[in-house]
């Protein structure tokens, strides 16, 4: 089964959240719509600005943490800057 580490994009709060899926299409729907309770209700709606794919659930786990830290949040800010110019 693939994977999906995704990061969405909230213009209206100019918030980012950082997951990872094996179906896009239905964690998307989830976050925009369908979540009763969490932290993406507050900020939708939610826009995928980066994805990458992987074989794997672990390899997808590792990725999702890396891009939490520091430096992949700045790589991810760095890319909606880009974005934005």
């Amino acid at each position: 089964m693939a994977f999906t580490v995704y990061v969405l994009f909230s213009e209206s709060f100019n918030k980012i959240y950082i997951g990872y899926t094996s179906d896009l299409v239905q964690r998307l729907l989830s976050h925009n719509f369908l979540s009763k309770k969490g932290y993406t209700i507050r900020y939708r709606p939610w826009i995928v600005i980066h994805t990458e794919s992987f074989d794997d659930k672990t390899h997808a786990m590792k990725r999702e943490r890396e891009l939490k830290s520091g430096m992949g949040r700045e790589f991810i800010w760095k890319k909606i800057r880009s974005k934005q110019d």
